[in-house]
């Protein structure tokens, strides 16, 4: 479905990126782990359009994605759920989930909002409310249904797990692993190795813009380089 080869970005005359190859295929779940400043936020940041591209291609579902506007990728498929959750916090809770299907004014939309309520059902309970009074956990499950309700054949999540409470980690991950039976493929990014690669189907380890391990998520798990380094084992 994504498929990202020889990826270079670059923030003024400083590479950020050198050089990345990167598959997701259609219906995984796919890790991208590492320390924080290892490039995965820029990574993400160039699949969906809002960080140049200096070299290398992005091809999603057949289609060379690499210079299409970050506007138009939406309706090809490709939604972001960003780092810091970036919801407008003056809006309601139905406000800010309106405008994620901001593409779409047909009546599944109300099924889509409802589907959101039903994965979240504390913002069914928030709906009314200003999305600035919710808590860390309570926006951060905004913001992944608000992607959501853009109707993406893969989601890109920014560390979703990032600064919330054990508990409310375990309920993100739970709903991430269950984009799995609604059709969704996810590229999930994450300093929460553990948690992310017990929920996915395949891992890529990054280091200072570089990929430098990549395999099956339990292989990764199992591995003593992975265990030392990221799990603290």
């Amino acid at each position: 479905m994504l498929t990202v080869e020889g990826l270079r970005s670059r923030y003024g005359r400083i590479e950020v990126l050198h050089g990345l190859d990167l598959q997701v295929d259609s219906g995984e779940i796919v890790t991208v782990v590492g320390a924080n400043g290892a490039g995965k936020t820029t990574l993400l940041r160039c699949l969906s359009g809002v960080q140049p591209v200096s070299a290398g291609k992005i091809t999603f579902r057949g289609e060379a994605l690499t210079t299409v506007p970050a506007y138009k990728r939406l309706s090809r498929g490709l939604a972001q759920s960003p780092e810091g959750r970036q919801i407008f916090t003056n809006l309601s809770v139905e406000e800010n989930l309106r405008l994620g299907a901001f593409l779409f004014h047909d009546d599944r939309v109300q099924k889509d909002m409802d589907d959101a309520f039903a994965m979240f059902p504390i913002l069914r309970e928030k709906r009314n409310l200003a999305a600035g009074g919710l808590s860390g956990g309570q926006q951060q499950m905004l913001a992944m249904a608000r992607a959501l309700m853009g109707r993406p054949s893969c989601l890109l999540l920014d560390e979703p797990s990032m600064g919330l409470a054990p508990i409310i980690v375990q309920q993100i991950f739970d709903v991430v692993s269950g984009l799995k039976a609604l059709g969704v493929t996810v590229l999930l990014v994450e300093q929460n190795a553990f948690g992310a690669l017990k929920i996915a189907d395949r891992g890529y380890v990054m280091e200072t813009g570089q990929i430098t391990m990549q395999g099956a998520a339990a292989e990764l798990i199992a591995d003593p380089r992975i265990r030392e380094a990221y799990l603290g084992i």
